[in-house]
């Protein structure tokens, strides 16, 4: 029997979003053949390594947004590393007019369940994160991450959160096709039910997307994205310490 769907595939919000300013800072390496964001923190910052693995949305690690994203992260301690499981071929970069969007999903699914698993062993090995959600979900089903954390998640079901064994963030918001309150709520019965260690953000006036590509000359949109990076980050410092 399949474990019942919680978070719908992907909406239209997924491919929607205002592109943010700023400048990068990290730099791209290849780590196990893969294109990957690397965002170092400050050469300030002391105590052990800590890091994040930012596993990006649709639009990939190396959209601005993203990687603004990911040098936040870093600012505050982390060694973030985002891997590019879509190989130069994110999302956005497709207007032309009958773009197999189905077709691109299936690919990049394919793409990224073969890639991670050995960009992760790399990763280990080498310092001792909407597309990414179940990944990251089914990394906290294992030993080999401290804690998790989403935004406005899709394509999850049931058994990812009855499998849960680490810390868990949900970053929600209160508009969201793929992850809808009713889904919300039954993710919460499936955490409490599992006594697992879970916080949930949800932010109102905003919808799927908000955590990276709201637009922030709106004030609710622009303090939830904050918020939502504030908190995230907060949470990985936890336990991580």
């Amino acid at each position: 029997m399949s474990s019942p769907t919680i978070a719908h595939p992907h909406s239209e919000d997924c491919f929607t979003g205002v592109k943010h300013s700023g400048t990068a800072v990290g730099k791209t390496e290849t780590i196990a053949g893969v294109p990957t964001y690397v965002s170092d923190p400050p050469s300030s910052a002391t105590g052990p390594k800590k890091i994040v693995l930012f596993l990006a949305d649709v639009y990939g690690p190396f959209y601005l947004n993203n990687q603004l994203l990911q040098d936040y992260f870093a600012a505050q301690g982390f060694t973030v590393v985002g891997i590019d499981y879509f190989l130069g071929d994110p999302v956005h970069i497709h207007t032309e007019e009958g773009f197999d969007r189905d077709g691109w999903f299936a690919k990049s699914r394919k793409q990224a369940n073969e890639m991670v698993p050995r960009w992760l062993e790399e990763i280990r090995k080498r310092y001792g994160y909407c597309f990414g959600a179940p990944y990251v979900m089914d990394l906290g089903a294992t030993d080999n991450i401290v804690a998790g954390a989403f935004a406005h998640p899709a394509a999850l079901k049931e058994e990812h959160f009855r499998n849960l064994k680490q810390p868990l963030l949900l970053s929600c918001a209160e508009t969201d096709f793929t992850f809808p309150l009713e889904f919300r709520r039954r993710a919460e019965d499936i955490l409490v039910e599992i006594k697992a260690q879970y916080e949930i953000q949800v932010f109102a006036r905003v919808s799927h997307g908000f955590a990276v590509r709201g637009d922030p000359a709106i004030p609710d949109a622009r303090w939830a994205k904050e918020e939502s990076a504030r908190g995230i980050i907060a949470w990985f410092g936890r336990f991580s310490a």
